[in-house]
């Protein structure tokens, strides 16, 4: 190996773990402000309006069709088995384990992330945030923390959303389509999904990826080149990192809580 090529690797190195250190300084500087921030809770309100209300025609939509392709492949699954009462199980339990935080997660980046990278590089492309340094605003407390704190707040909220209208569509596929009788499909779904173990497992996985999504977003609006390049390629890049990182995150979560 080249003297050269050690160089190289060194320098880059050195880069990723300057962004990485960066990026942990950012995220104890948000949760220090946290407690500034919930004492003016109309600023974290209008953000979970923002990212949260906006978002729900996408993730009722998605929900809807999610739940609908769920019932018809698990109808022509289980019907070889004779347990084609078990559709309404399946659904529920599809949906409030993996599918409801993951696609949430997914769609949430795609549509809220984006938007707060946007709207953060842009602040900085147009130097509000350094004239908010300038009249002594700190604007990881007065801009970044609130966002924050939407996004984890609104990701939970969402979630839920997105599991209540996917387990309404497998009704309307199983029951009112295809004919299953509606007492099994519920009552099937009432004694095999338990509320600690597969509901509150769920939460967990969509607060910690409300968590991820939201600071990814966030972290790459704050770190991003003040120009209109600069802020196209962060937006990417959310899309991108925070969609792997809900995807790794979802297999080390399900493996310690089924672990257990």
């Amino acid at each position: 190996m080249s003297a050269a090529f050690l160089a190289r690797v060194g320098r880059a190195l050195r880069l990723e773990l300057a962004d990485i250190g960066m990026g942990a300084r950012l995220f104890a500087q948000i949760l220090m402000r946290s407690s500034q921030v919930l004492t003016r809770f109309a600023l974290v309100r209008e953000q979970v309006f923002f990212l949260g209300n906006r978002s729900l025609s996408i993730i009722g939509v998605s929900g809807l069709f999610v739940g609908f392709v769920l019932a018809l492949q698990g109808y022509y699954t289980l019907q070889r088995y004779g347990s084609a009462e078990a559709v309404g199980l399946l659904v529920a339990l599809s949906l409030v384990r993996e599918l409801g935080p993951v696609v949430t997660a997914l769609l949430f980046a795609g549509r809220a992330g984006t938007s707060l990278t946007a709207e953060i590089g842009l602040m900085k492309a147009g130097e509000q945030l350094t004239a908010m340094e300038m009249m002594a605003v700190d604007p990881i407390r007065r801009v970044l923390a609130p966002r924050f704190w939407g996004g984890v707040i609104a990701m939970p909220l969402l979630a839920a959303v997105f599991s209540a209208v996917g387990v309404i569509g497998g009704w309307l596929v199983g029951v009112v389509l295809i004919g299953i009788d509606s007492g099994a499909f519920w009552s099937q779904m009432q004694g095999g999904v338990d509320v600690f173990a597969d509901v509150g497992n769920g939460v967990i996985k969509s607060l910690v990826f409300g968590i991820t999504v939201s600071f990814v977003a966030l972290l790459q609006g704050y770190a991003c080149k003040p120009t209109p390049e600069g802020v196209s390629q962060a937006t990417t890049r959310t899309v991108v990192l925070s969609s792997l990182a809900v995807l790794g995150l979802d297999f080390v979560l399900t493996a310690m809580m089924f672990s257990i």
